[in-house]
């Protein structure tokens, strides 16, 4: 099984693309500030769950990868409120990302706790 078999890859990877398509139609102002951030951390749960796979047979570095995924997964969850507030995204794209990005916590915070089953020692 490679990391790109993982419910909770495809499903930050899903969450991430939709993020990017969305963010295409944000301001130019915020190029450099909101539209990179919330691309930045959503892109970096994969790139974290890519690294935590890697070390899986470590479970102490399994699973503070996969804490860091976490940490990202919640950082892509304000920029999307910020996002929100700022009437960038409606009402319901939020509601819409903010439901995959907490399914994706769900997806991480079961892996942080059955380190195990993902093939960590």
């Amino acid at each position: 099984m490679k990391v790109q078999d993982l419910l909770a890859y495809k499903k930050g990877f899903k969450l991430a693309m939709d993020i990017y398509n969305i963010s295409k139609s944000f301001p130019k102002e915020e190029t450099y500030s909101l539209t990179d951030q919330v691309r930045r951390s959503s892109r970096s749960v994969c790139a974290n769950l890519s690294e935590a796979y890697r070390k899986r047979r470590y479970p102490k570095h399994f699973i503070s990868k996969l804490t860091d995924c976490d940490a990202e997964n919640g950082e892509t969850q304000t920029w999307l409120e910020f996002a929100l507030a700022c009437e960038y995204i409606s009402t319901e794209h939020f509601k819409e990302l903010r439901e995959a990005s907490e399914e994706v916590a769900k997806l991480l915070n079961y892996m942080i706790l059955n380190p195990k089953k993902f093939g960590s020692s």
